[in-house]
């Protein structure tokens, strides 16, 4: 992944786009920082898409059949000034 500042990002967007598109994502630097990424659109949409849902990634878990049980306390709430 190369940096390109700011700078160079304006005065080159085409190369900044083709070296996303065939070398992946782009970082640009602004005052030495990260300011932002450029990705292809098939590296974004790649991130972008969700596999499974909540209730899949649970019944994956490897801690469902670990034999751990939580109990609930069943106390009455405290009671809190106002």
């Amino acid at each position: 992944m190369r940096n390109w500042t700011v700078a160079e990002a304006k005065a080159k967007l085409s190369e900044l786009i083709e070296q996303a598109l065939s070398k992946g994502p782009q970082t640009i630097t602004k005052h030495g920082r990260n300011a932002a990424i450029v990705v292809s659109p098939e590296e974004w949409e790649r991130k972008l898409k969700r596999t499974g849902n909540l209730a899949e990634f649970f019944a994956a878990s490897p801690l469902r059949r670990s034999g751990v049980e939580i109990t609930r306390q069943k106390d009455r709430p405290r009671t809190v000034d106002l």
